[in-house]
């Protein structure tokens, strides 16, 4: 069986990337609540949201190698 180190499955690792891709790609600050509708909801538009779909995907893809 192989370990999460091994796959690249560390929650705190898939956050981490996560958080990156939304700063880069969604220009989202923060994936963190902050429990206020003015800092935790974004307009963003469905192309962005296909870029940030397909590096999340490859970011999966190139944690499998």
């Amino acid at each position: 069986m192989t370990s999460p180190q091994a796959r690249n499955d560390d929650p705190a690792a898939i956050d981490a990337r996560l958080t990156q891709i939304a700063m880069q790609v969604l220009k989202v600050p923060t994936l963190a609540y902050r429990n206020a509708d003015a800092l935790d909801f974004h307009e963003v538009s469905v192309g962005q949201i296909k870029l940030a779909l397909r590096a999340a995907y490859e970011a999966g893809r190139q944690s499998m190698r």
